[in-house]
């Protein structure tokens, strides 16, 4: 009985010894971790939705009488207009050639009948000072030149017809092909040209925000085909009435395009600035644990984690600002913190 005795005592002796050196190296296992120095930096707090770019302006040119039709060079390029190309006001696209319409017209010679009327006025003014003519037969010369240059400035106006030029600054998205020379009708399309350097959105923004969202905010737009881009907008109009139906209100943003970043018709994302703050404490959200004590993170001081109870301000989809419980160049960390609790060993691997 003694010796079954002594064998236990020292059975338990030996498991509790291997307990103990199996605590004391679990104890000194280092969890890898990555951190990351806190510095202090601006957060942004917005407000997201989609909506359609539309262009500033759109015009559509047409031909308005049947001539032959030669399209023009770009000044610029040396080559003829091409789709793409951007026009300044006035620039020449297209030239529509029918002589015998030029020869209609009478430029010439409404022109020289116009100077005939005008040296005929300044000869009954003069002779009316001398009491030669009448008021009447004054006031008839002077209805005679307003006719005659009335008569030239319509043939002016009948000539613009047969040159197409750019009336805005903007790009060519439309130029249907006619062979050089060939005869076109009237009413065909011949250029449509968009100024988009400004474009506008129409969005719909939920009713809970009609009291954050104002006019003048920015806004940050992008595409999923340009997502290294980011174009600077800003809210200009806002409706005060509410849809029953969607709960929505309309806004309209204005979009800076001045590098034709964005092209018309881009669905686009934006982000509406409602608040900012700089030189704060700003986190991955993704890395606070919600735990019973409240929002949870983890530092690492001289090998060590140390658990960290914080508080939020700021937030926006990826970021959020830290108001109480971490200070600048504290080290976080931002991966492995799962598996962490109070003052376990850490190995820094980033």
């Amino acid at each position: 009985m003694k010796k079954t005795l002594i064998l236990l005592g020292a059975f338990t002796i030996a498991v509790c010894g291997c307990r103990n050196r199996d605590q004391n190296l679990a104890a000194d296992v280092e969890i890898p971790v990555s951190v990351e120095e806190l510095k202090l930096q601006s957060i942004e707090e917005f407000v997201n939705t989609t909506g359609t770019a539309f262009p500033k302006g759109e015009i559509e040119l047409k031909s308005k009488i049947p001539a032959a039709y030669f399209l023009e060079r770009n000044p610029q390029t040396g080559r003829l207009w091409q789709l793409g190309d951007r026009v300044r006001p006035g620039a020449l696209i297209a030239r529509l050639e029918d002589r015998e319409y030029v020869n209609s017209v009478k430029l010439e010679t409404n022109q020289l009948n116009l100077e005939l009327m005008e040296t005929e006025l300044r000869k009954q003014e003069s002779l009316y000072e001398k009491g030669g003519v009448t008021l009447k037969e004054l006031k008839t010369a002077g209805i005679n030149y307003e006719n005659a240059k009335t008569t030239v400035e319509n043939s002016k106006l009948q000539l613009q017809k047969t040159k197409i030029v750019a009336p805005i600054d903007g790009v060519i998205v439309d130029l249907p092909y006619y062979t050089q020379g060939m005869e076109i009708a009237s009413g065909v399309t011949i250029v449509r040209i968009m100024d988009y350097k400004t474009m506008y959105m129409d969005v719909k923004l939920p009713e809970k925000y009609i009291s954050v969202i104002k006019p003048g905010q920015n806004v940050k737009l992008t595409n999923y085909t340009i997502p290294e881009d980011t174009i600077i907008g800003s809210i200009t109009q806002l409706s005060p009435a509410i849809d029953p139906d969607t709960r929505t209100f309309k806004g309209t943003i204005a979009i800076d395009n001045r590098d034709y970043v964005l092209r018309p018709g881009m669905f686009v994302k934006a982000d509406i600035v409602t608040d900012r703050k700089d030189s704060v404490i700003v986190i991955p959200k993704n890395i606070i644990l919600s735990r019973q004590r409240g929002k949870t993170v983890f530092i690492v001081d001289r090998g060590v984690a140390a658990e960290r109870i914080v508080e939020t301000g700021l937030e926006n989809i990826t970021d959020v600002e830290i108001t109480r419980g971490l200070a600048k160049n504290d080290r976080i960390v931002t991966s492995g913190f799962e598996t962490l609790s109070n003052r376990s060993k850490v190995t820094i691997i980033k």
